[in-house]
């Protein structure tokens, strides 16, 4: 069992920068894959990054390649995402996951075991 806390939403300009982080309980967390998701209103639960169990292997969906880069730190049971250059699109709330498959880097929500309850990114031009 592992269960999933994300911090580090907010309110922000537009072409501004956040780092959120997701905690994880257990001490499993370092043979997940992580994944960051995001919802915004109206609309489906979709992939933002993945990072492999070692931190090694990473994913990006296109919308932010080159703006948003996912990292973890095993020894603190956290994964990151460190988003720069927010779009307005970027508005969701975003959520952390984890994928048992540890090598996996799925973009499917149904790939992923345990979620957090989400935090709140809001982005304002």
């Amino acid at each position: 069992q592992v269960q999933l806390v994300e911090s580090g939403g907010g309110l922000v300009q537009a072409g501004s920068s956040l780092r959120l982080s997701c905690a994880a309980s257990g001490r499993t967390f370092s043979r997940y894959a992580m994944g960051w998701f995001r919802q915004a209103p109206g609309k489906e639960r979709e992939f933002v990054a993945v990072i492999s169990w070692s931190g090694g292997y990473t994913d990006y969906a296109d919308s932010v390649k080159g703006r948003f880069t996912i990292s973890r730190d095993n020894a603190k049971n956290t994964v990151y995402l460190e988003m720069n250059s927010l779009k307005d699109e970027d508005t969701a709330v975003y959520y952390c996951a984890a994928d048992p498959r540890g090598a996996g880097l799925g973009r499917a929500v149904r790939e992923y075991v345990y979620w957090g309850q989400g935090t709140q990114v809001t982005v304002s031009s």
